[in-house]
Parts: structure tokens; C-alpha cells; sequence
């Protein structure tokens, strides 16, 4: 190796030499697909419950006394604009500082889409979905999933969400491990989740 030639070009060149004679370009075959799921909505939550998430399913009638009932009493609430459920007593969102969010005890906020095989929630804060910011400030979140916005698994909800806004996938409470694998929750947002699946 001459004192010009680096460990990084002589790796390169092997690689360069290995494929020597080989042809460029190869078809890629298509990842496969899970199986249809027979009742994706139930499969959604029971895989959201293994997250350590608590999951109700209530009725669009029912919704509201639903949201009452999984906030602590006295808690302050904060809500994003054109939430589709009243929330008596919450404060709409209109730009709060982090700082101002700190001092919030639970956010009510809808999702956009639902994975059945990951029981992910996905927000791409559009209407009734809130910034990032207060999804994530708050130590409850309370998400509300329709069974209609659930499908089976990441291909089929990719459609589905607008590329052009931010998006933020939940799974689960806000969670993390130290060095000794000792779970701590609520770190990196909410410690509690709480997903009411309206049917």
C-alpha cells in the first residue's frame, strides 16, 4: 500500500474487484405480506394493550363520557384545535410554549391512522390532532381511534398519511431503559396512554 493509498481505498478497491464482471442491477423481490388479518381492530388492540397502553372501546354516543372518565379529576386538559369530541374545561392549543404545556396534566387528541400488526398510532397533526409539541409535553395522552382508520399493517397506512406533514408514530407510553434494563416510563412524552377505539 503506497503512503497515498488509505485503508478506505483499499477497501474499496476490493469491493470494486469483487464485482468485477458482475452485472449491475438484479431484481429485488417484493417483501412479503402478512396474512389478512380475520378481525384487524381486535388484533390492533391487543397488540396497543402490549405496550403497556390501556385500550377501551366505546361507541361514538359513548365517546365523550369515555374521554371524561380517562381524565383524573381536576386534571388540566389541553386539546388541539377541531377535536371532534368536547372536552369541557380543557384549553385549545393556540401556539403554547413548552414551558406552558409543562404546566398540563393530559392532552385528548384523535389519531390519523391505526396498525393493527405494530399497535402503532399515527398523528400527522392534521385537524383534531394537535403539533408534536403536545403530544408529547403532557404526562396522559388520550388518543381517540375509529375503527374505520385501522388497517393491517405500515404498507397499508402509508397511503394514507399526507407526506408533506410532520408524523409522529406512537406506540405505546413513553418509555426507555438504563443501563441495567430497569424500565423507566415517561421521559420522552407521556407516561400514560390511554386509546379509546370508537366502533
Amino acid at each position: 500500500m503506497s503512503e497515498r493509498t488509505t485503508a478506505r481505498d483499499e477497501i474499496l478497491g476490493r469491493i470494486r474487484a469483487a464485482l468485477d464482471g458482475v452485472e449491475a442491477g438484479y431484481d429485488v423481490p417484493p417483501a412479503p405480506r402478512i396474512a389478512p388479518l380475520a378481525d384487524v381492530v381486535a388484533h390492533f388492540a391487543e397488540r396497543v394493550a402490549d405496550y403497556r397502553a390501556v385500550v377501551e372501546r366505546c361507541s361514538a354516543a359513548d365517546l365523550a363520557d369515555r374521554v371524561a372518565a380517562a381524565l383524573p379529576g381536576g386534571a388540566r386538559v389541553v386539546v388541539p384545535p377541531g377535536l371532534g369530541v368536547e372536552v369541557p374545561g380543557a384549553t385549545v392549543d393556540d401556539g403554547l410554549s413548552a414551558a406552558e404545556l409543562d404546566g398540563y396534566d393530559a392532552v385528548v387528541t384523535e389519531a390519523r391512522v391505526g396498525i393493527a400488526e405494530t399497535g402503532t398510532i399515527v398523528l400527522d397533526h392534521g385537524p383534531g390532532q394537535g403539533r408534536r409539541a403536545i403530544t408529547l409535553v403532557p404526562d396522559l395522552h388520550v388518543c381517540v381511534v375509529r375503527a374505520d382508520q385501522v388497517v393491517a399493517d405500515v404498507p397499508d397506512a402509508l397511503p394514507l398519511l399526507d407526506p408533506g406533514r410532520p408524523h409522529t408514530w406512537i406506540s405505546g407510553p413513553s418509555a426507555t431503559s438504563d443501563i441495567e434494563l430497569d424500565r423507566v416510563e415517561g421521559v420522552h412524552g407521556p407516561r400514560t396512554l390511554v386509546v379509546l377505539l370508537v366502533q
